[in-house]
């Protein structure tokens, strides 16, 4: 059985389509330090561990974290331990676990409340990811030996410094946010969700394990 079959096929589905020519020079440069970063720790069989940070872990840093470890997976990279986390905790946007959802994940809720908890669930066999606001040095997150990947500019230069994080990255994305209550909302979240993946999905694509 090959790597490709372990996600679901609905997701499949949606990798299937990915192209990643389309991706811009400028992207692709954004991105060539954390596929340093991983090659390295892939080639020395050390964990990978990356945290996704945001300023308020709602929505990009969640997309990041759920694709990345989603791609590790579909390529076979293995000890691929991805997180994420904000300067302050609030609670995971429910359009972001929609919009996951209508991607092929199969997600559960394990608690409610002001901050509710899922199991995001990509792979038969593989566990789910779980997800929930949460500061970026939060317990949950690991302390030390980790990429601090940084996906919005207000996180990015709000936090000079990562404690733990042996490499600090800024790939920062557009905020779906801004299109909270209008009719382009569900067409956003679905944009920007993708554009998340399809680069997650290159990173691990260029790795030699």
């Amino acid at each position: 059985m090959t790597t490709q079959n372990i996600l679901f096929p609905e997701i499949i589905d949606v990798v299937s389509g990915f192209d990643f020519g389309a991706i811009a020079e400028e992207r692709k440069a954004a991105l060539q330090p954390l596929i340093d970063y991983v090659q390295a720790k892939a080639l020395g069989n050390q964990e990978i561990r990356i945290n996704f940070i945001c300023t308020h872990n709602s929505r990009r840093s969640h997309l990041s974290q759920v694709w990345a470890q989603t791609a590790a997976t579909h390529y076979g990279i293995g000890q691929v331990f991805c997180y994420s986390g904000g300067t302050e905790a609030t609670a995971l946007f429910p359009k972001v676990a929609e919009t996951l959802t209508e991607s092929g994940f199969q997600i559960q809720n394990l608690a409610d409340g002001t901050n509710p908890v899922y199991a995001i669930k990509f792979s038969g066999n593989e566990h789910p990811v779980i997800g929930f606001s949460k500061a970026y040095y939060d317990d949950f997150n690991p302390e030390r030996e980790f990429a601090a990947i940084m996906t919005c500019s207000q996180a990015d230069g709000g936090c000079p410094f990562i404690s733990g994080a042996e490499k600090r990255i800024p790939i920062t994305y557009d905020d779906p946010k801004a299109f909270d209550g209008t009719p382009q909302q569900a067409d956003k979240y679905r944009e920007r969700s993708l554009q998340i993946a399809t680069e997650m999905f290159y990173v691990f694509s260029q790795i030699n394990k």
